[in-house]
């Protein structure tokens, strides 16, 4: 089974969470249905809703609820991308001009906003009270996470530890948050939900840091947006606190320049490159999501053999490994 067979056997459900996502950003007002296909028709692999769907089928869920649901999560994920954009001044997001860079901060924050709100309001149709707890719960820490890195924004001495906690509060709850509902619409017992919630959970650890990888060694056309954009916008991510905390004080001052010039302007974006090949700092943290991927593995044991539990068996690897 590769990626294409995982998306193929959820293809039909896939397609109602396309209908959901348009039915939900139709507005008679012109302009936010303008932005609501424009972030649409954008791309993105759909990998939380995919997650969502594969979890409830695995649990024995063949209910209308799924697609919704999912929706919903795709909902709240662009929202935290729209406005991640705003803070980052990104210009680019999926390889065309971000919403900010269309149609203005302004504009961006309120459409983040509405999609925050409309995915809220889609969840409550399914007067499911529990899933309304991990939904704002996640939102809740997505944005305290936010929060804590822009606290840190441009600190030389962020911990290994902080990283984390940013990591698992921006991007792996949501993860978490889609396979523990998956468990949920599936009636599964609490131990095989709070398995669920520590596979999403080691699942999403292992995306982001193959993403702190990528955001060095990718190229601008995969990524879909410049390359290096994390420490252009004063973000150390792993691979650049490995180098920081453990290399030569040269390196540490290269790193210092960029953060305090915005950008690769004095320090050319192959020195920093070099410096974090010569000491292995990409290894390591890529052996460091492959054992998040492991650990997310190890919680499927005890959930039925099938296609959609051998599909999310194979995800932490193809997470691991893609792009490279």
């Amino acid at each position: 089974m590769n990626p294409r067979d995982i998306y193929r056997l959820i293809e039909n459900d896939l397609t109602l969470v396309e209908e959901e996502l348009v039915r939900q950003t139709s507005s008679n007002v012109l302009l936010i249905e303008r932005i609501g296909r424009y972030i649409q028709n954008s791309g993105g692999k759909r990998i939380r809703p995919a997650l969502l769907l594969l979890s409830a089928r695995m649990c024995g869920s063949r209910g209308g609820e799924s697609p919704r649901l999912a929706a919903v999560i795709e909902m709240i994920h662009a929202a935290t991308l729209v406005h991640d954009d705003i803070i980052d001044d990104a210009r680019v997001r999926r390889g065309q001009p971000s919403v900010n860079a269309r149609w203005g901060n302004e504009i961006t924050v309120l459409m983040g906003d509405w999609l925050y709100m409309t995915s809220i309001i889609l969840a409550l149709s399914e007067r499911n009270f529990r899933i309304l707890d991990i939904l704002a719960d996640v939102t809740r820490n997505m944005v305290e996470g936010e929060l804590i890195q822009l606290s840190l924004n441009g600190n030389m001495d962020i911990t290994e530890q902080q990283h984390l906690d940013i990591s698992m509060r921006k991007t792996a709850q949501l993860f978490s948050a889609c396979t523990r509902i998956g468990g949920i619409l599936g009636a599964v017992s609490a131990q095989q939900e709070e398995l669920l919630r520590l596979y999403g959970l080691n699942l999403g650890m292992a995306f982001q840091l193959i993403d702190d990888v990528l955001d060095f060694t990718s190229s601008e056309s995969t990524l879909g947006k410049p390359v290096g954009s994390d420490l252009r916008e004063g973000k150390l991510t792993l691979p650049l606190i490995y180098l920081v905390r453990d290399g030569m004080p040269e390196h540490r001052d290269l790193v210092a320049a960029v953060l305090r010039e915005n950008g690769f302007g004095s320090v050319r974006r192959e020195s920093i490159l070099e410096a974090l090949h010569s000491y292995g700092t990409f290894d390591r943290v890529t052996e460091k999501a492959r054992n998040f991927a492991n650990q997310a593995k190890e919680c499927l044991n005890s959930f039925p053999p099938g296609e959609a539990r051998t599909a999310l068996n194979l995800i932490p690897d193809f997470i691991v490994e893609r792009d490279r």
